[in-house]
């Protein structure tokens, strides 16, 4: 009997202002779930049974300057934690893997290319990209400018780099339900490396899709904090079969 390799859910926790928030389309005016605490929501994935956790600094995305206090406090509560939000230098990278990240996530530190071969060979499978997409384009600085880069181009020079993994996030679904963007993900995964898939993520068959399409993994924020599925269902499609 085949097997299917383990397709990782992660529960996202986005913080802006010291609260749990959803955005749409990463736009900071254009809040969409209200999540109080962000320590009681990790708290909350973890007894749901999160193997992961997805932590967003929009803070530290918008300024560059991420909270490192954060990453601590969402660290202690059990589940290793995947956290990203303006972290633009080997530094902060360093420090935040002291501080009880998993794993750190650079996006528009990622453009330059001795950072990016440096990130690797220092932090290994503890570093990975971002890559954040607007309309073909990597976007950058909290998706507030757009990079003269395509996606499919940072992932080839991801692979170049030694980066062991990326995230795919197709920034105007973000936050909206619309669904996954399929073609966008086919293009990152045709350079070879595994990618986690983020954005419109509405329905437990979009997780499955993701499943298919060969993605490693999913962030879902939305879907999950109103209600179109739960943690539990969406940990199921995720089970090796």
């Amino acid at each position: 009997m085949l097997t299917r390799k383990a397709f990782t859910v992660y529960p996202a926790i986005d913080v802006l202002d010291r609260r749990v928030v959803r955005l749409s389309e990463g736009r900071r005016e254009a809040v969409t779930v209200e999540g109080g605490d962000p320590v009681a929501a990790a708290e909350r994935f973890a007894a749901e049974g999160a193997a992961w956790l997805h932590l967003v600094d929009l803070d530290g995305a918008f300024s560059g300057d991420p909270d490192l206090g954060l990453v601590s406090r969402i660290a202690s509560v059990g589940p290793p934690v995947q956290v990203g939000g303006g972290y633009r230098g080997l530094d902060s990278v360093h420090d935040a893997l002291e501080g009880g990240a998993a794993r750190v996530l650079v996006g528009t530190a990622a453009l330059d290319e001795e950072f990016l071969s440096a990130a690797a060979a220092r932090f290994d499978d503890s570093v990975a990209v971002a890559i954040d997409a607007r309309h073909g384009t990597v976007t950058v600085h909290g998706w507030t400018r757009s990079a003269e880069l395509t996606p499919a181009e940072l992932a080839r020079r991801c692979t170049a780099a030694g980066i062991r993994r990326v995230l795919v996030t197709s920034a105007q679904r973000d936050g909206t339900l619309s669904g996954p963007d399929v073609p966008l993900l086919e293009s990152v995964l045709a350079a070879g490396l595994p990618v986690i898939a983020a954005g419109g993520i509405a329905a437990l068959d979009d997780l499955r899709v993701l499943r298919e399409l060969g993605c490693e993994g999913a962030v879902t924020g939305s879907a999950i904090w109103l209600d179109r599925f739960t943690l539990a269902e969406a940990l199921e499609v995720g089970h090796v079969q």
